[in-house]
């Protein structure tokens, strides 16, 4: 989607995605901090008064900055906050890493609605600070202060009756409140900027700041052997592509798949893939560079669609059969045609891009019928029982970290971050250092 940058009103003009800048203050340490007290496309509610959640986050915390959207084509602005603070279950990290996500940047092109003013950001790793008060005292001895951990974007409550049954994707309470209306699960944000104590809206957990609050099913320990830098990809580009592999396509040794889209999720699908065992494993991009790189991540074939017709070459590639799995990775009416065309008679057509709200797909349904074609949408893994194997991936070298980012930023230019992803200059997948 081609659009043209509107300039807010400051000394000099800034493209769509730069940052305003106030003057930087210094974040505490975590020694201060320790000794302190303790659904997509619905509706976005109006803000929260200040005066509902007043005094809620004084304490002897501290400020701190973080990345804010605010309005569709509008720049991000670097905006302080008070420290947030972690409530019952939940934990304050002091962020090192972010990544950047298409997701965020639908927001941000106001593609997807969701809740505004928030703070965007949701593959984090970090360093554990606090813990809410009454939190269950095994989660402490999980996640003890000064730990390393990986936090994943889909943040399950651990109660609900899909997470009940193991289900972590489906949580009820993440959908409802936190993709619904960018709190978290008691109806409120932990974030409240610092001049006037008003709220600001989480987008996950706000992980494009200094320090996040998250509710501790979506973290998982971070061995001292991964950096932080890489393995923040780990908690949503890496586990996205580990829950539509796992969970949606049920890759088995042998089977054939096509990739439709390699960014930052599409080229983590191929390294899994190739984990699982996957056979023949294509890559169908536009761009030169992506596909070259996506030989290095497992792609044993490549096909550039502006090039050539991809469902034929793919038919070409696999005998005229069809791949076993076809997975969609960019979220275009275009390519979901794309994926239910290339799978074979039986094959599994999965659907894990996100699109511009109330875009429609079409499938031949006859064909879909007749041939028993299976489509199939997945938003993510299962944080409790996936966020623990892919960091395992990740250690064991079978998942290939310093391979799959591409691109790192400081946390001042996370505006440039997202308008190199909305040019497509980041190849896979890029990263912003916040340590």
């Amino acid at each position: 989607m081609a659009f043209a940058p509107i300039l807010r009103r400051a000394s000099a003009a800034k493209s769509l995605f730069s940052l305003s800048r106030p003057a930087v203050v210094s974040s505490p340490s975590v020694r201060s901090l320790q000794s302190g007290a303790s659904g997509d496309d619905c509706r976005v509610p109006p803000p929260e008064s200040p005066s509902s959640t007043a005094g809620y986050h004084v304490s002897s915390g501290g400020f701190m900055r973080g990345a804010v959207y605010r309005e569709p084509n509008q720049p991000l602005t670097i905006e302080e906050f008070h420290i947030p603070r972690p409530k019952v279950n939940e934990i304050l990290i002091k962020t090192k890493a972010c990544g950047v996500c298409h997701s965020d940047l639908h927001v941000m092109k106001g593609e997807i609605p969701f809740a505004s003013p928030c703070v965007i950001g949701h593959e984090i790793t970090g360093e554990v600070v606090e813990h809410g008060p009454l939190t269950d005292h095994k989660i402490i001895k999980r996640f003890p202060i000064g730990s390393r951990v990986v936090g994943a974007f889909i943040m399950p409550c651990g109660t609900c009756s899909y997470c009940a049954k193991g289900h972590d994707d489906l949580c009820e309470d993440f959908f409802a409140y936190n993709r619904a209306k960018g709190t978290l699960y008691d109806g409120q944000t932990r974030l409240f900027l610092r001049h006037d104590d008003s709220p600001v809206y989480m987008y996950s957990m706000g992980g494009m700041a200094e320090y996040c609050v998250t509710p501790a099913h979506g973290l998982t320990p971070l061995p001292e052997s991964l950096p932080y830098t890489e393995s923040a990809i780990l908690g949503c580009a890496v586990f996205t592509a580990y829950g539509a592999m796992a969970h949606a396509a049920e890759i088995r040794p042998g089977d054939s798949i096509a990739v439709i889209g390699i960014g930052g999720v599409g080229s983590s699908c191929l390294q899994i893939a190739r984990a699982f065992g996957a056979s023949d494993i294509i890559a169908v991009d536009v761009q030169d560079d992506k596909l070259q790189k996506a030989k290095t991540l497992g792609a044993t074939h490549i096909v550039n669609a502006a090039k050539e017709d991809a469902v034929e070459r793919i038919r070409e590639i696999t005998g005229g059969m069809g791949v076993d799995v076809a997975v969609e990775a960019l979220g275009k009416p275009q390519t979901f045609m794309q994926c239910t065309l290339s799978v074979k008679d039986g094959g599994k057509a999965v659907m894990i891009g996100l699109s511009q709200a109330g875009s429609v797909g079409e499938v031949d349904i006859n064909r879909l019928v007749r041939r028993k074609i299976k489509v199939i949408g997945s938003y993510g893994g299962r944080a409790r029982q996936d966020l623990p194997k892919v960091v395992k991936l990740a250690e064991s070298g079978i998942f290939n970290l310093s391979n799959a980012v591409s691109s790192k930023y400081k946390f001042e230019d996370a505006g440039k971050a997202f308008q190199d992803l909305n040019e497509g200059k980041i190849v896979s997948r890029g990263v912003v250092e916040i340590l």
